[in-house]
């Protein structure tokens, strides 16, 4: 399904286990299936956490025609801030779809060493939120975490993806139950809300549920947990 007006770069940025770097890796998946034709590529901008990363994803990838640049060390727990030559190169192309996935406040912070390429570009930054996390429950505390997110980087978050999940336990009544806060959160953070994630195998019934109800017009965007989770 086609949600996404895909620019040629996307920042994907949240707070930590919102799920961003899962969101960033179907993203580019879903950008390639979309544009066959042009160049993918996906950077991770998380230096130092060893647990969700784009790094584990490397060979499906490339397998789906997505170039892939990761920092020197990824992989590793050696905390040398290495970042690609090649981001500048995603950042200033009018040719490729570049997906930048930001990893906490190190890469809030890296992101923000490139702010005036950054705003040269047609860009669009995520701000991937989940009401299961609970620093990330409520629409004020969303807000906060954007807030402290564009301080760090310099930039402003410009759509929402909700990604509200509970791993494997996720049901289709816990997504349901999560698109209210996510329309609750588009308001208090005044920035539009483009999608509600959800795995068909943790809800293979989400769409039989909504069916006829006020959510049924919502867009639900069809995602795989591709991402390696280490506990």
């Amino acid at each position: 399904m086609k949600l996404f007006d895909i620019k040629n770069l996307s920042i994907v940025c949240g707070h930590y286990g919102s799920g961003k770097t899962n969101f960033a890796v179907n993203l580019a998946l879903h950008s390639k299936e979309q544009f066959p034709d042009r160049a993918v590529r996906i950077a991770d901008l998380d230096i130092v956490n060893p647990y969700f990363r784009t790094a584990d994803d490397k060979d499906l990838l490339e397998r789906r025609g997505v170039f892939v640049s990761v920092p020197e060390y990824a992989n590793s727990n050696v905390d040398i801030p290495a970042l690609p030559p090649m981001l500048i190169h995603m950042f200033s192309s009018k040719d490729d779809i570049s997906i930048i996935d930001v990893g906490g406040d190190d890469g809030a912070v890296a992101l923000g060493m490139y702010r005036s390429n950054i705003e040269a570009a047609r860009y669009d930054m995520y701000y991937v939120i989940n009401m299961y996390r609970p620093l990330t429950d409520t629409p004020e505390s969303v807000y906060q975490c954007m807030l402290e997110i564009e301080a760090l980087s310099g930039l402003r978050c410009t759509k929402i993806i909700n990604n509200s999940s509970l791993g494997a336990e996720t049901t289709a009544e816990d997504i349901i139950d999560s698109v209210d806060y996510a329309r609750a959160c588009e308001k208090v953070c005044g920035i539009p809300l483009v999608a509600h994630t959800y795995c068909p195998g943790y809800a293979p019934d989400l769409r039989e549920k909504i069916c006829g109800t006020k959510y049924e017009a919502e867009p639900f965007f069809e995602i795989s947990d591709v991402t390696k989770k280490l506990f």
